[in-house]
């Protein structure tokens, strides 16, 4: 539910838009509203399923996810929308560290670890791809707002899965209390940083709102660094990044995500605007990029089980670079058939790394620590979805074909620059985080 509200929404944001009378800016809320929540509290969410136990988190989670689709499906407005996919974010936070948690208590041997969250990669692929066909048919079909009303029958039955057949592992409430004040510090900080970038594609880089916006983001970081170095139970625990691998990871998830996702923001707003493709034909035409990732994820958790996490990470990196430069092409009379190879090459790329990625932040981390490991890296993930969709919505705000080409000079430099940390950073197989 969690990824497939991402590229589900994404077909759906030009009809959205048109329904809810709502510009380029407004449906950057729509997407980012989202992933800032879920970014900001996930370090607060994977600490609590570490108190609390990560089944009781996972299933509030599920609950809340439910309940805030529900809302959305409803909304009468863009603002009444952007707020319940505010509480979408929370309910995202609340299940997908937990989710990495009780795999990884599930399944103690490495290998067979490993396993389990390429499956978890595949799962995840699966409903990328699904995600904009889906998003089309609806689209087209009953409406935009379907897009939403079909979380609650799957969130329904996960809930009942759930209570059924996910083991309850044992909580340690003997750690100290969850630090709200730096909470707070972080959920702003990230609020200022994507915020700016939002509003700079429609104000200016110069405006007052924005130069605001990126002081609270510094404002906020510095507290919340401060606020951590002072607290008994730091959310973001100082150890887990003494570690060269798990570092390495979470800014490599950075990278991954504002490449992709910030690409899925814009190919649709390409495909329809520039090319006026229906939202079902828009669907059908981002399967080159999200048909794949089922297919790299599974091949991802084999690898990585064999190999170690270093070689698919490497080649799905430097594949997914080369996918989104690819872009390079794109243009207003540029045929369909030329962006098939690229959007593919981004696609499995991406699919490729991110198991591989995963697997190596919760190797480098303690059993103990399971929970917080998988909230930073998820929220390193999420940061770069909300940055990549932030950045490149404000670059084409100047131009759609020149602003894309931007965007994606951008994202394939990151890949490439993710590339050279995992050579550098990422143990061989054989050799401890």
């Amino acid at each position: 539910m969690v990824i497939l509200d991402v590229t589900v929404v994404t077909v759906a944001l030009p009809a959205i838009g048109t329904g809810l009378h709502a510009g380029v800016t407004g449906l950057q809320w729509v997407v980012d509203g989202y992933t800032l929540v879920f970014a900001g509290l996930l370090l607060f969410c994977g600490g609590l399923g570490d108190r609390l136990g990560g089944r009781t988190v996972f299933l509030g989670g599920l609950g809340v996810f439910t309940l805030a689709s529900a809302g959305c499906a409803l909304a009468p407005a863009v603002a009444v929308l952007v707020l319940a996919r505010l509480v979408q974010g929370l309910g995202a936070a609340l299940m997908v560290p937990s989710s990495l948690a009780l795999l990884r208590s599930a399944y103690p041997d490495r290998t067979a670890r490993a396993r389990a969250f390429g499956v978890w990669g595949t799962v995840a692929g699966l409903a990328a791809g699904a995600g904009p066909v889906l998003g089309g048919l609806l689209v087209a079909g009953p409406g935009w707002r379907s897009v939403f009303f079909l979380n609650l029958p799957v969130g329904l039955a996960a809930l009942l899965l759930a209570v059924r057949h996910v083991p309850r592992p044992a909580a340690d409430r003997a750690r100290p209390g969850l630090d709200l004040p730096a909470q707070l510090a972080a959920a702003g900080s990230l609020a200022g940083l994507a915020g700016g970038c939002i509003e700079a594609g429609a104000l200016g880089w110069t405006h007052p709102a924005v130069l605001g916006a990126f002081a609270l983001c510094a404002a906020g970081l510095v507290a919340f660094v401060l606020l951590e170095r002072r607290s008994p139970a730091p959310m973001l625990p100082p150890g887990l990044f003494r570690a060269p691998a798990f570092s390495a990871s979470a800014a490599i998830g950075v990278l991954l995500n504002a490449g992709f996702y910030g690409l899925l923001f814009l190919a649709p707003l390409y495909f329809q605007r520039l090319h006026h493709y229906s939202a079902v034909r828009t669907g059908f035409a981002l399967l080159p990029a999200v048909g794949v990732v089922a297919v790299g994820s599974a091949l991802a958790g084999r690898l990585t089980a064999r190999t170690g996490p270093q070689l698919p990470l490497v080649v799905g990196l430097v594949v997914g670079a080369a996918g989104l430069f690819g872009w390079l092409v794109a243009g207003p009379g540029t045929p369909y058939a030329a962006l098939v190879a690229p959007m593919a090459a981004a696609g499995f790329g991406t699919a490729l790394a991110m198991p591989a990625c995963t697997a190596a932040v919760m190797e480098a981390a303690p059993g103990a620590r399971s929970g917080a490991a998988a909230a930073v890296f998820n929220a390193a993930r999420q940061i770069g979805s909300a940055l990549g969709v932030a950045l490149f919505g404000s670059l084409v705000a100047g131009g759609p074909v020149p602003g894309l080409h931007s965007a994606v000079v951008i994202g394939g430099t990151g890949f490439l620059l993710a590339a050279a940390l995992a050579a550098r950073c990422i143990p061989p197989a054989g050799r401890p985080a």
